[in-house]
């Protein structure tokens, strides 16, 4: 063990053993099984929630409301499945959810899914009957796409107008891609001889080949929607509710657990990318650190997958697809290749290939380079999450391997480091309390606070500071929880240099509870021994019998962290000293964008002292942004983002070809502008450390990664002004004649 490490600081969970005993009742009335079940669910996650939340929410009228119209959302969010009649019938209910969730009946439940249920076949109706006549785009419609700026169809004719509309939009999209494709012909050499004998299609062939495209995917998202199971709604009511507790507090059904569960454990074969649906969207969440997307560089969160082929076939639409079904197409053999049709945010489209490959967690531990600056070399470290393995004692701890890679860029006598935790979304806290400790001589990191008690405050109690040379923090807006402690305290300490956007604002820590554990014994007992009779479609023993199939888990938030100068990090997250142009500038996101987010606070300070080489972050981010201001593609990044934020405020989106290709024209042409750009910046040179070389050389596959993870660094744009910033840090140094004071 290195001298400077230090005991693992374990922070004490809430202890929620003792809830058991207030789980321990009977459900009974009533002899619709499921209903009893569910009732017993809901039951069950909102006592969890009032013993165990970290500030539960009071179940009233208010409470209710709110409940009542994230569910709307959820089911309907373009507002085209229910009428302003249905919701006239539903806006009953708008004041007695809290009633409903208190007594465990689903009254109101039952009736949206009945009104939704009917919507779906009613749409379905509209749209075989809407898609079997051709679109003329030559009038001067326009479709609003932000569902939350469209009130409720007065009626039936009404909704089928606004289907009309969306399936207008649609097959406009697909027929300019049809067209495009047409045009370009952009086709390998025995296709191009193949189409000499082969007539071009018309437009009007091909207006048709679009609605037919879009009618298979439109008949595979209403087999979706027919099919949707019961657990599956269910589970999105559930959610409504305790998502309106705060954001991180959610209700996982036990097939959604296991594919958490699965998700969590970072070893499957795949791209590396995490989807989600969003409105009948497949949307990349999250793109896992080191992976076949990761390298390939161009795929993002929040990007749309609207088509996947396999190789050079033909795409499949995937739009109305479930998440599993998309995974299946999307995953495949080691070393093929799919080509993802995807729509960025700014509303650009691409084609992006990537090459499967397996998914490793080895690639998520932290790993350095070191990259030639004006005033020497820099050392960079990349650490994509706060990992420690704490079921092996001799297990990896990113605090203990964050320590290995300063030693080998110390070694390298670099003249700064910068510690890049952009996308990283948090994880072990004693590991954060250990990593703020190389670079401070003692002192508090971070405050943690259960629910009506006192603060604790978590310090590094070892004397020496293993690293006192320049230091830049790179954050973005992906850097949460865990990030956003050390980012805080080096800030408060003016230890280091925070650079980039102002973080997600995640301060809080949750826990999984199984709550089965909390299921009174004698009822999960008739669950099982009812459960096959129930499967069979045989009437169970007893009236109050429930099959058991298991209640599922929920993640409950149970702890708040503080800065060490008293401010949470919960909701504004940590302003960066130097920011840097982002495409999201303009745009509300992280955890600030939701509503039920838990508010942002302050407790007193901990007793601290400011680093004695103090920095002027006020001159360092002058002299940066008179960079940024003569940097081109910064200043691209910057147009985008306010274009962007048009596009957010206004969705409004032509139908009529002329302008709708004016408007895509525009889209793609930032993006093209963006890319050329960073292709004309000078790459600055990059090597690994020394001790590195032996493992990197060892096999293809590892010199074959190492080479894309260099290349991408050479073409971030945020890596290359903070490797100046880090430089103009060292010249602050020198200016007070303390050198690098390296050790």
């Amino acid at each position: 063990m290195l001298r400077f490490m230090k005991n693992k600081i374990l922070i004490p969970l809430f202890i929620l053993g003792a809830l058991a005993a207030f789980f321990s009742f009977r459900y009974s009335g009533g002899n619709d099984v499921t209903e009893q079940k569910e009732g017993l669910i809901i039951k069950t996650v909102m006592r969890a929630i009032r013993e165990g939340h970290y500030a539960p929410r009071e179940i009233n009228d208010s409470f209710s409301a709110k409940v009542y119209h994230k569910l709307l959302d959820e089911m309907d969010p373009d507002k085209k499945l229910l009428t302003q009649k249905d919701i006239n019938e539903l806006k009953s209910y708008e004041f007695k959810i809290d009633d409903e969730i208190n007594n465990g009946t689903l009254e109101f439940y039952r009736l949206l899914n009945e009104k939704l249920s009917t919507g779906i076949d009613n749409a379905d109706t509209f749209c075989k009957e809407i898609l079997k006549t051709p679109f003329s785009f030559k009038s001067d419609e326009q479709i609003q796409l932000n569902g939350d700026k469209l009130e409720y169809a007065a009626d039936e004719n009404a909704l089928k107008d606004r289907w009309r509309q969306y399936l207008k939009y649609r097959v406009l999209v697909k027929y300019e891609e049809l067209k495009k494709d047409r045009d370009e012909n952009k086709k390998d050499d025995k296709a191009k001889a193949d189409k000499k004998a082969e007539k071009k299609k018309t437009d009007t062939e091909l207006e048709a080949d679009a609605r037919t495209a879009i009618k298979k995917s439109m008949d595979y998202y209403f087999k979706r929607q027919h099919k949707l199971k019961e657990d599956t709604r269910f589970s999105i009511y559930v959610n409504a509710i305790t998502n309106n507790e705060d954001p991180h507090t959610d209700y996982f059904p036990p097939a959604d657990k296991a594919r958490f569960d699965e998700m969590m454990s970072g070893s499957f074969y795949g791209i590396g990318a995490q989807l989600r649906e969003e409105d009948g969207k497949i949307k990349i969440m999250e793109i896992l650190p080191g992976t076949p997307c990761w390298k390939q560089g161009e795929l993002k969160a929040g990007d749309e997958i609207l088509k996947v082929a396999q190789g050079d076939s033909t795409p499949v639409d995937v739009q109305g697809y479930e998440i599993d079904d998309a995974v299946k197409i999307i995953r495949g053999p080691k070393g093929t290749e799919v080509r993802l049709t995807v729509k960025h945010l700014d509303g650009a489209t691409k084609v992006i290939p990537i090459i499967r490959g397996e998914v490793q967690k080895e690639e998520t531990f932290a790993k350095s380079a070191i990259i030639q600056g004006d005033n020497g070399p820099v050392g960079y470290i990349y650490l994509p999450e706060f990992y420690s393995d704490f079921n092996k004692i001799s297990g990896r701890r990113c605090a203990e391997d964050v320590a290995l890679e300063i030693q080998k860029l110390k070694a390298a006598n670099v003249t700064g480091i910068i510690l890049d935790l952009r996308y990283n979304g948090g994880g072990s806290l004693s590991d954060v309390v250990d990593m703020g400790g190389l670079f401070i001589d003692q002192g508090p990191i971070v405050q943690v606070k259960n629910s009506g008690t006192a603060a604790m405050t978590l310090r590094d109690a070892n004397k020496g500071i293993f690293y006192d040379g320049p230091l830049a923090i790179m954050v973005n807006e992906g850097s949460a929880s865990a990030s956003e402690i050390l980012a805080a305290a080096m800030q408060d300490y003016k230890r280091a240099v925070i650079v980039g956007a102002p973080t997600y604002g995640k301060g809080t820590v949750q826990k999984i509870i199984p709550l089965d554990d909390f299921a009174d014994p004698l009822t999960r007992a008739k669950f099982s021994s009812d459960q096959n009779e129930v499967a069979d479609g045989r009437k169970p023993a007893s009236n109050n019998a429930l099959s058991y199939s298991g209640l599922g888990s929920l993640k409950i938030t149970i702890q708040k962290f503080y800065r060490i100068n008293g401010g949470s990090t919960q909701l504004k997250g940590v302003t960066p000293d130097i920011s840097l142009p982002s495409t999201y500038d303009d745009i509300d996101i992280g955890e600030r964008s939701n509503k039920a987010a838990l508010k942002w606070d302050e407790i007193a300070p901990a007793s601290y002292q400011v680093y004695p080489r103090a920095l002027n972050t006020a001159a360092l981010a002058a002299d940066s942004k008179k960079r940024i201001a003569s940097n081109p593609t910064f200043t691209l990044i910057q147009q985008n983002a306010a274009r962007l934020k048009k596009l957010q405020d206004d969705n409004m989106v032509s139908l009529n070809e002329t302008a709708f290709k004016k408007e895509s024209e525009e889209a793609n042409a930032i993006s093209k502008q963006i890319e050329d750009a960073q292709k004309k910046t000078t790459p600055f040179a990059i090597t690994n450390p020394k001790e590195d070389m032996e493992k990197i050389n060892l096999d293809s596959t590892n010199v074959r990664k190492n080479m894309d993870w260099i290349k991408n660094l050479k073409k971030d744009i945020y890596l290359a002004e903070t490797v100046n910033i880090v430089n103009d840090i060292s010249k602050q140094y020198m200016k007070v004649n303390m050198g690098t004071g390296m050790k």
